[in-house]
């Protein structure tokens, strides 16, 4: 069922396997789809690895709508959408160019890519600025179809079969713009490298970029999972002297030493405020704070965790419930600054080579965030343990 490798002629529709979610929280079944050729600027990749991301499995349970909403009406009531199922979940991927569509000169067939849940043109406001990678014409996209001509690529038998943050990766085959993808070298282990697009990139850009952790700061993590621990092992590199890890799950204490954790609590254990703990640890609160958890009431506690005077709080989760973040105003008064973070406020195309070559070099970690590799036929496995936080990162074989 894969499709042949590309010719001179243009590329026709193929069929493959993907895992389709037909409704809210329902088991993914395997299908055989009909892809769409490429469209212009687009590039259809076969898919080698995807991991699956918390985000994947929360929208999977429909429980990020709101947030969505909100984020793209600018803050602004705006009327609920309905779930979009029939749908094809997975984002964070590392694939292999099968054919390229009208106008692409960036991409090759062969070439290997990683895909991105938000794209970069380097033409939009935004893009132009160098203080954003909000892209303007390719940004997060909600809708379930194309940035470009507001269509699906997929459908079974006919009838159309929505896609996920631009991407789609539970599928052997996938389109995407090709602003939406960055190229990396051919020696780069593609089952891991596919983490570089989403998870770890987050954390470790919210340190670097977005927080700016400087050397000998305190560094406080709501959430050991592969962006929280991305976050410790970035501080870790910045040369921060304290970085403390909360979570509720004991066995991500050993976990945490080795990606730089060096204090580690558990909220369940203390009987006193988690923050009141912080403060005594740290003289008063520390320097930067990271919530990791997706959840609105730690985004408070976070805050009030770190430092009056210069404190920053930084949130990358995206909340299931209750998007509204709530604290008083007087920590904001004092000098604290939250901070909200999109993966990591890199730029894609400009900012995302960089980081693979780290990871080349040995820079960052990035392997030992793999808890899991499960073949594709397996994927609902990878949904369970996530579920059941008995993983990190599950990374799916499309081969196997």
């Amino acid at each position: 069922m894969a499709a042949e490798a590309a010719s001179s002629s243009p590329p026709a529709a193929i069929t493959c396997r993907a895992a389709v979610a037909w409704g809210p929280g329902q088991p993914l079944v395997m299908e055989e789809v009909e892809v769409a050729p490429p469209g212009p600027l687009e590039i259809r990749v076969k898919v080698v690895s995807t991991s699956v991301c918390r985000s994947d499995v929360t929208a999977w349970q429909s429980k990020v709508r709101s947030f969505f909403l909100l984020l793209f009406a600018g803050g602004l009531k705006c009327q609920a959408q309905p779930d979009l199922f029939p749908r094809i979940f997975g984002h964070e991927a590392s694939g292999v160019v099968e054919s390229v569509g009208e106008g692409v000169t960036e991409f090759q067939v062969g070439d290997h890519v990683l895909t991105v849940f938000i794209g970069e043109c380097k033409s939009c406001k935004h893009c132009i600025s160098g203080k954003s990678n909000m892209c303007q014409k390719l940004g997060l996209e909600r809708k379930g179809v194309m940035h470009s001509d507001q269509k699906t690529r997929f459908s079974v038998k006919g009838k159309p079969v929505y896609r996920y943050c631009a991407v789609s990766s539970f599928s052997e085959y996938t389109v995407v713009h090709s602003g939406c993808a960055v190229k990396v070298g051919l020696t780069v282990p593609m089952d891991r490298v596919c983490l570089l697009s989403c998870g770890v990139s987050a954390g470790l850009g919210a340190a670097w970029n977005v927080a700016d952790v400087s050397e000998g700061s305190s560094v406080v993590i709501f959430g050991l999972g592969t962006v929280g621990l991305s976050v410790a092992q970035a501080a870790k590199l910045r040369g921060a002297s304290k970085i403390i890890g909360v979570d509720t799950n004991p066995e991500k204490q050993e976990k945490g030493k080795v990606f730089g954790v060096t204090d580690f609590i558990n909220p369940n254990e203390m009987s006193e405020p988690v923050q009141q703990v912080i403060k005594r640890m740290t003289d008063g609160g520390a320097d930067y704070s990271f919530e990791c958890v997706g959840d609105t009431g730690v985004v408070s506690t976070a805050l009030q965790s770190c430092s009056g005077g210069w404190g920053v709080t930084v949130t990358l989760g995206v909340p299931k419930a209750q998007p509204e973040v709530s604290a008083h105003y007087a920590f904001l008064l004092s000098g604290r600054t939250l901070k909200g973070s999109l993966f990591g406020g890199w730029r894609p195309k400009s900012d995302l080579p960089s980081l693979v070559d780290k990871y080349a070099d040995k820079e960052i970690q990035v392997d030992g965030l793999v808890t899991h590799d499960i073949p594709f036929g397996d994927i609902n496995r990878a949904l369970e343990l996530m579920l059941e936080n008995k993983c990190l990162r599950c990374v799916i074989h499309m081969s196997q």
